[in-house]
């Protein structure tokens, strides 16, 4: 995949394995990628599984939450980071 390098400045991306690594892939490019990033892995992976893979991301920060809320409409509480999130109120207040 052609991604933007400093997205994965603790790896090689020789060792990264598109496949198996989807999840983190995924979670770096929405987080911290750029436009063209988005259109790489959307090419790459689809939109059904990048929404399966967001569902279960532990740690999205509360913007990227809200705009995948609404991008693939589904409630913020159907979200493992959202459900991880309130299991411990007051711990991650920011």
């Amino acid at each position: 995949m052609n991604l933007t390098q400093s997205l994965f400045w603790d790896t090689s991306d020789h060792n990264i394995d598109w496949e198996k690594h989807s999840r983190y892939v995924i979670q770096r490019v929405v987080t911290r990628g750029s436009i063209q990033d988005w259109w790489e892995i959307k090419k790459y992976y689809g939109l059904a599984r990048i929404e399966n893979e967001i569902l279960s991301i532990r740690n999205l920060d509360k913007k990227t939450l809200n705009f995948f809320s609404v991008y693939f409409t589904i409630p913020k509480q159907k979200f493992r980071c959202y459900i991880m999130k309130r299991s411990s109120p007051g711990h991650w207040n920011y």
